[in-house]
């Protein structure tokens, strides 16, 4: 078979090789009567002829438009149809998804910058939101100690959609909390009290813009309260004492809710 079309004709597949159209999609078109094959063989082989091959031209061109095989038979076969018109709104249609994965390309970004940085925001930020007692090398550090697990990526897939004034609202909740607590202790609220469940579960309410916080979870956040020496300063440093009591309020509150806080584990 020659490799142009004359009056024998092109076969279904050299048609496919010749375009770049799968030999399934020249079977549809010809089904739907969009591009059909103009000659037959004895045996009932399809052959293209040199209009069947330029109608199958522009249905491709048409097609990498992003025109719909109905639209692309509207072009070819509809004198009334206004080309430039359906084209310039396929153009419309274009620049839409382009924005859309613009914007997605850009959502993506941010995604991957939170998990590997935590916090998108800069040093100056950073302290300009949590204080001057903050220390901007903490997101890193706790992404080489934490980085690995499910809660990183809560913490992330929240950071990536927040900016200074959505983290400066955290921030503002935290000291509230903070405050509150050492309100209620020095006011002499007993762990197990209906008050001091309630500072529990805000606790564990504020604690949820980072990412959530089961009870158990609470207990072991307790102990790193009152263990770590950073986070023991940044307590007492609120009141004297604060780490050991928020640790005993959150057990006695554990307790009621059927959790050994000695035998609770991070989950």
């Amino acid at each position: 078979m020659p490799d142009t079309p004359g009056s024998d004709g092109l076969t279904v597949g050299q048609v496919s090789a010749r375009l770049g159209v799968t030999v399934r999609a020249l079977h549809h078109w010809d089904e739907i009567g969009l591009a059909r094959p103009s000659l037959r063989t004895a045996a009932g082989y399809r052959l293209y002829t040199a209009g069947d091959l330029e109608r199958l031209h522009r249905v491709v061109v048409y097609r990498e438009t992003g025109l719909g095989l109905d639209g692309i038979r509207a072009v070819l076969d509809d004198p009334t149809v206004d080309v430039p018109g359906a084209l310039r709104a396929q153009r419309a249609q274009v620049a839409e998804r382009i924005d859309r994965l613009q914007r997605l390309g850009a959502g993506l970004d941010r995604m991957i910058d939170a998990h590997e940085r935590g916090l998108l925001l800069t040093a100056e930020q950073q302290v300009a939101v949590f204080g001057p007692r903050w220390n901007p090398d903490w997101p890193a550090r706790a992404r080489r100690r934490y980085g690995d697990t499910t809660q990183w990526l809560q913490y992330a897939e929240r950071s990536a959609s927040r900016g200074p004034g959505e983290w400066r609202a955290v921030a503002d909740a935290v000291t509230g909390l903070d405050r509150a607590l050492g309100d209620a202790m020095d006011a002499g609220v007993a762990p197990g009290s209906p008050e001091a469940n309630r500072l529990v579960e805000r606790h564990r309410e504020v604690f949820a813009s980072y990412f959530p916080l089961t009870r158990r979870m609470q207990v072991c956040l307790g102990r790193m309260y009152e263990a770590d020496p950073e986070f023991a300063a940044h307590y007492d440093g609120v009141r004297t004492g604060l780490a050991t009591w928020f640790r005993r309020i959150v057990d006695a509150s554990a307790r009621a809710h059927g959790i050994d806080p000695d035998t609770a584990t991070w989950q």
